[in-house]
């Protein structure tokens, strides 16, 4: 072999090896740079949270979102005074149900139905969080977190034992899993304690 064609060989060769050794590097850098990127969910823009009283004629008033309307309960299985709290740009509702308390046996069968409704969850909650909180009025609240794909995610109910009984469950009309709901879940369940915290009970005219 001349020597000419040695050195053509010899470039050929190294050549080969720098193509090589940039796809590597190519390569390498690619792997270095990727990482997974999150999960993405929709933002939500939440509003600043203000409030106004509850007008309608109903044996209890408190103050509720400015970001929300009231509406009567159509249920067919609805009573006199149970209302829906709907927030129509978050997709919530807060169902409101009321009792007259009669006796203190209709008051203990109202707090085993509050529990009862709170337990059917228990299938798709991995945890049921309950915590009772003393209204300024003195009245004694239970509240019920629960976490997992459940469809409700805070109930509570509030009585002052003698005359009136209070159940709440907070409902979202969307398939959106809770995870991404978190941010306007908490922003509700503020709305719900301020509303705990400034309800009061008429009197009844018996």
């Amino acid at each position: 072999m001349s020597q000419a064609k040695k050195n053509t060989t010899r470039r050929s060769a190294k050549g080969q090896v720098f193509i090589g050794i940039c796809l590597a590097t190519s390569l390498v850098a690619c792997e270095a740079e990727y990482t997974p990127k999150p999960k993405g969910y929709n933002r939500i823009d939440l509003p600043t949270a203000a409030y106004q009283p509850l007008q309608d004629e109903h044996p209890y008033m408190f103050e509720f979102s400015q970001h929300a309307k009231v509406r009567p309960d159509s249920s067919g299985i609805a009573q006199p005074h149970w209302i829906n709290i709907i927030y129509p740009a978050l997709g919530a509702n807060v169902q409101l149900t009321y009792k007259d308390l009669e006796s203190e046996q209709m008051l203990n069968d109202l707090i085993e139905d509050a529990r009862k409704l709170t337990a059917k969850h228990q299938i798709k909650a991995y945890a049921i969080e309950e915590s009772e909180i003393r209204t300024p009025a003195g009245d004694v609240a239970s509240v019920f977190e629960l976490e997992g794909e459940v469809p409700s995610q805070f109930q509570f109910y509030v009585t002052d034992s003698t005359e009136h009984f209070l159940r709440g469950a907070l409902y979202f009309q969307t398939a959106t899993q809770n995870d991404s709901l978190a941010p306007v879940i908490e922003y509700v369940k503020k709305d719900i304690v301020h509303l705990l915290n400034t309800l009061e009970w008429k009197e009844q005219q018996r």
